[in-house]
């Protein structure tokens, strides 16, 4: 009588040759997958490789090695003579369940308290594609794409052993004195290099602020209707968050300190706020000073996009004017050059540097070297300025074509707002109408307008459109807004 092959029956492990995944890569996943699950049981022994080969019709060699990774994951014994068998004991198996078995419940919450914040304040997906309307998104149509890229290979071309390790956390040195020097001059920014860090976008700078200056429950100012990643931020980080009015001259400081006058922090976007594009006037900055200076209360002031001024010359920070060292100032490139940059910078008082960089160093460790290598040649070439002249042009224009093509197609159902910088328009819808309704239309033809209603959180909802101009052609812009007053 002919001998009959030891070990259990395996069925269930049919190959697929046309899967992609090769042949003993899924038999080792077939096996472990059983093993775990306990469709093998423990001290199972399988049957043996010259065996299991004949019966998948396999070659002897994807069967030994998918045993071999089996083994020396610990699913397998193996012992010369005595075959395999399945190593796994019956505690350390994962438990057997069915698509119809109720799912067990935690008893506590998984996420922690900061975490279940995070999830809530989900911020709206950025578009993947160039959309008329997308707010803050520059003109990649004329973006200077050649000289980005020479400089990017001259700096490839000069990385050595000692540029490919670990950057230093608050950013590359001559990016620091770039930016430190560009920002004196263009926007009345004090600071020196050391005072410069760089990141990877606005919202890492309101994260790390939220991080390092508020503890659970201490309130901070928010412009309203104001910035939804602000607010995410800050209300992550555990913050209490209190609505201040924006009027035509900004933010009412007044409003602020009658009702949170112990405020830790107030956010302030005052040379082009977000979203309604008014400035904050000088008397009101000087009142925000004072007020941050007797309460000992910072202030995170947002400068996204206010290099785009079109009657003037672009106005001064509020940095500038701090004596008192309570001003933090963010900017970022991303805005200018290209989305997918990522990078950004932060500038801090001196007394914060020893703490913000040591923050930077735990959370996120460095921006990556060579796009900051490359961006400090860009701006010490000149490129960046000249950059920045010739976006202002194009946005001035497409600015107007924007706003004559409203006036023209859809007068009396937008009334735009201020107008005198930025990247986008804030229109106000005529009454009866909702920015919900319209946004929803507008979305399926790929228009990219942006709803104002969320962006306040007290009780008052304008209803109204942040259409962003800089990113499409005039003509493309036409047609956007032809499209817009069908919808209306």
């Amino acid at each position: 009588m002919p001998k009959r092959a030891a070990g259990v029956s395996l069925p269930f492990l049919a190959l697929d040759s046309g899967e992609g995944a090769p042949l003993h890569h899924q038999l080792y996943e077939r096996l472990r997958e059983s093993i775990l699950s306990g469709a093998l049981a423990p001290r199972s022994r399988l049957p043996s490789t010259r065996t299991l080969s004949r019966e998948l019709g396999v070659s002897r060699g994807t069967v030994e090695g998918a045993f071999a990774q089996l083994d020396a994951e610990g699913f397998l014994e193996r012992r010369v003579g005595s075959g395999s068998v399945v190593a796994l004991p019956e505690h350390a198996r994962l438990p057997r369940t069915s698509p119809s078995a109720p799912r067990h419940r935690e008893s506590r919450p998984v996420l922690s308290r900061r975490g279940q914040r995070l999830s809530r304040d989900v911020l709206p997906p950025e578009p993947r594609d160039v959309r008329p309307f997308t707010p803050c998104l520059p003109a990649l149509d004329l973006f200077p794409t050649r000289l980005w890229s020479r400089a990017v290979a001259r700096q490839a071309r000069l990385l050595g052993p000692e540029s490919m390790t670990a950057g230093e956390p608050a950013g590359f040195r001559p990016l620091r004195e770039a930016i430190a020097a560009h920002l004196g001059t263009a926007r009345g920014v004090r600071c020196e290099w050391r005072q410069v860090l760089v990141l990877s976008s606005t919202q890492q700078a309101l994260d790390l602020s939220a991080r390092m200056l508020l503890d659970e429950g201490e309130g901070v100012w928010l412009e309203e209707p104001g910035y939804l990643g602000a607010r995410a931020a800050f209300e992550s980080a555990g913050a209490r968050v209190f609505p201040v009015p924006v009027d035509a001259e900004g933010l009412r400081v007044d409003v602020g300190v009658s009702r949170a006058a112990k405020a830790r922090l107030a956010y302030v976007t005052p040379s082009h706020q977000y979203p309604l594009g008014v400035t904050l006037s000088l008397p009101r900055r000087l009142a925000l000073l004072e007020w941050a200076r007797s309460a000992r209360a910072w202030v995170l002031e947002d400068d996204y996009d206010s290099e785009f001024r079109y009657a003037t010359r672009p106005l001064a920070a509020i940095q500038g004017l701090d004596v008192a060292g309570r001003v933090l100032y963010a900017g970022t490139f991303n805005k200018v050059m290209f989305p997918s940059l990522r990078l950004a910078f932060l500038v801090v008082p001196d007394a914060l540097v020893e703490a913000f960089t040591a923050a930077r160093a735990a959370t996120d460790g460095h921006a990556p070297l060579l796009h900051q290598a490359a961006m400090a040649h860009f701006m010490e070439a000149g490129h960046y300025v000249a950059h920045l002249r010739q976006m202002r042009l194009a946005y001035a224009e497409r600015r107007d074509v924007l706003l004559d093509a409203l006036r023209r197609e859809v007068d009396g159902g937008l009334v735009p707002g201020a107008a005198e910088a930025g990247m986008h328009v804030t229109a106000f819808l005529a009454r009866g109408l909702r920015d919900l309704d319209i946004v929803q239309r507008a979305d399926t033809k790929r228009l990219g307008a942006r709803r104002l209603s969320p962006l306040y959180l007290g009780r008052r909802e304008e209803q109204g459109l942040v259409l962003g101009f800089s990113g499409t052609s005039p003509a493309g812009l036409r047609d956007a807004v032809r499209a817009l007053a069908r919808l209306l």
